[in-house]
């Protein structure tokens, strides 16, 4: 009997041991927020990159996505979309106000979606850059990468291509052709695309289960907050315009000034910014080293190969640095057509010339005006009489006081022993006039 009692006082105390060590693995749960805000770019990528391994390493259990956007780029959100997709924790997309376009995209890559109240996911047709629907081959992608969001997450895909398609109906909704399917937050939790309504954050923690104490809140560095703004599709055509002003002001101003130091400040917050966000590497920064050395090279050697190779390894260096090659080649030629109408008002408007070449361009010229001739001028036998030694066919020979001299008369012929007179003296060319 007092075996027994011993036995099952035992396992009492056994029990009261196990409970708190379960209330405080519930208790260490890790949960990490990672706040998407603002436009999908490739600079949001490298953040989410980094926020995610953060995360893993960390071994967190839940990670909420506080999604606030208005979308963004269709290849940024293809690769944060795949990001997400090898994330091995619980993912939960919380809708803080709007996930359009590209952010209902990331969204759907959610295990769970919950939204505030008055939050919309959906309007998620891809266009261009100037605002117009993009070609049929880029809205089948996207057609189908909504498609395999959804489904990836167990939901309808249904929706997700009304998100995308205008020409898809859901009467139910009241969404006829030619409209795209954004959802509030009722709606979304009627179809399925929300697993609940919160007020905020804190509400969502509550739905969770999750103790506010192991909530981890991942902030963007001061560098990648710049990464992402430098690499804005936006701004990447202004930097690179104001590179391309700073250099032409440079070329029509002696010594090297504000304007240069605004140019060459603009080149390097471009590549600072695509090398923080992941998108050059240093081969990028090698290449437009390269470059400028072949075009400073071009000063000191002839036939325009060293800068031709030196301009084309800067654009290069530009292109490969972006990306999305055809985004960047737009931003150049918005550069390049910038920088030609400056230099064109730099010479019709203010009369300005070149200065950066002053030391490198030979000037001087040796002409007449200057002192210079290539023959002695023999203007002495104007008006002299002499005889032709030969005929002269229109060129010949004559003697004037017992000197011989090369001469071409007026354009007719002189037989030989005839007298002629000097009428005319250009430099080596001596012309005659038949006398007989």
């Amino acid at each position: 009997m007092r075996r027994g009692i011993l036995i099952f006082y035992m396992m009492i105390l056994g029990f009261s041991f196990l409970l708190p060590v379960s209330g405080l693995a519930e208790q260490d749960k890790k949960v990490y927020v990672v706040p998407i805000q603002k436009e999908v770019e490739k600079g949001l990528h490298a953040f989410l990159q980094r926020a995610l391994e953060d995360a893993e390493d960390n071994q967190a259990e839940t990670i909420i996505f506080d999604i606030d956007t208005p979308g963004g780029l269709v290849d940024a959100a293809g690769d944060i979309g795949q990001l997400l997709d090898g994330v091995e924790a619980d993912t939960v997309a919380f809708v803080n106000n709007n996930a359009l376009s590209a952010g209902a995209f990331i969204a759907l890559h959610a295990d769970e979606i919950y939204m505030v109240p008055n939050g919309h996911i959906g309007s998620a047709a891809v266009i261009d850059q100037a605002g117009n629907a993009a070609d049929k081959k880029a809205q089948s992608y996207w057609l189908s990468a909504m498609k395999s969001a959804a489904e990836s997450s167990g939901r309808d895909p249904l929706y997700a291509l009304a998100m995308a398609d205008e020409s898809v109906e859901i009467p139910e909704l009241g969404i006829e052709k030619g409209e795209l399917l954004t959802l509030g937050a009722k709606e979304a939790q009627q179809v399925g695309y929300s697993e609940g309504t919160v007020n905020n954050l804190d509400q969502l923690y509550k739905e969770l289960g999750v103790d506010e104490s192991s909530v981890h809140v991942v902030e963007e560095t001061f560098a990648e907050k710049l990464a992402r703004f430098i690499t804005n599709p936006i701004v990447v055509p202004i930097l690179l315009s104001l590179a391309s002003l700073g250099l032409v002001v440079e070329l029509y101003s002696p010594g090297f000034g504000v304007a240069g130091s605004i140019g060459l400040a603009s080149l390097l917050l471009f590549f600072y910014g695509h090398l923080v966000a992941g998108l050059a590497g240093y081969e990028t920064i090698i290449l437009f080293v390269i470059g400028i050395i072949l075009i400073a090279a071009e000063f000191f050697l002839p036939g325009g190969i060293a800068g031709g190779l030196g301009v084309a390894a800067v654009l290069g260096s530009i292109m490969m640095a972006g990306g999305n090659l055809m985004q960047m080649g737009i931003s150049i030629l918005i550069a390049l057509f910038i920088a030609v109408i400056a230099m064109i008002i730099f010479v019709k408007v203010f009369g300005k010339k070149m200065k950066l070449f002053n030391k490198i361009i030979l000037k001087d010229s040796t002409n007449t005006e200057s002192g210079y001739v290539s023959n002695a001028n023999r203007l002495e036998l104007i008006g002299k009489i002499g005889e032709t030694k030969t005929p002269l066919r229109p060129s010949g020979t004559i003697i004037i006081d017992d000197e011989r001299i090369d001469a071409v008369t007026e354009g007719g012929y002189i037989a030989v022993n005839q007298k002629v007179k000097v009428v005319k003296v250009e430099g080596s060319r001596i012309v005659v006039r038949d006398l007989s």
